[in-house]
């Protein structure tokens, strides 16, 4: 979720926590390393599916609240389950949040270890600050890596621009100015697990990198 100057922007900082409107996890600046990124995969890509057969829980995000996935092929038999799986933790964080619920079950689904620990944490805090997204983040340029058999880095840019903070209580919607602030671009790294769902364990961020900016 973007940072701004209301109550959960300092949430964000007091945790150390930046989560994609809201993606979830660890967070840093710049340099910190997620081990196998580098190599890229992506092409247009349709909306998430799975034929895995694994019991994914069902989630629907509010009216107001749109994930716009833009280049993300999870129709590709080699990284697409990366892509698909990465899509629905992103959407699991927004409807946890839209829930007011840092026990929501979708993240333990999507999320393992500590930024598991850091998605719960990020929800809480934006609860306690009154506020929910509204609007819409984009993402695109998606770029993975299968290093191993069941581990993989994912990284990708966002824009948050049209995305905004609305009060719980009021419903007012905060909106800052497009700057290059409104660009983020993520580093995670997944685990497959014995379910065959691939599940992030580890999200660095680095608001404004030239590489996601236009």
């Amino acid at each position: 979720m973007k940072s701004r100057s209301v109550p959960v922007a300092a949430a964000l900082a007091a945790t150390a926590l930046l989560l994609t409107a809201c993606g979830g996890g660890n967070s840093s600046k710049g340099n910190d390393k997620i081990a196998g990124a580098g190599t890229a995969n992506s092409s247009p890509s349709p909306s998430a599916s799975s034929n895995d057969g694994a019991p994914r829980p069902k989630i629907t995000l509010p009216g107001d609240v749109h994930d716009v996935f833009t280049g993300w092929n999870t129709a590709d038999p080699k990284t697409g389950p990366v892509l698909a799986d990465s899509e629905r933790r992103i959407d699991a964080t927004n409807y946890a949040l839209s829930q007011a619920n840092p026990d929501e079950p979708s993240l333990s689904f999507y999320y393992t270890g500590d930024a598991l620990v850091g998605a719960a944490q990020w929800v809480k805090k934006a609860v306690d600050a009154g506020v929910v997204l509204t609007g819409t983040t984009r993402y695109f340029n998606p770029q993975v890596n299968i290093y191993a058999t069941n581990s993989a880095t994912l990284s990708y840019c966002s824009f948050e621009g049209k995305a905004y903070e609305k009060s719980r209580k009021t419903g007012k919607v905060t909106k800052d100015p497009v700057t290059d602030n409104s660009y983020l671009l993520y580093t995670t790294r997944l685990e497959k697990n014995n379910k065959g769902v691939w599940q992030t364990n580890a999200l660095r961020s680095d608001r404004g990198n030239k590489a996601c900016t236009p």
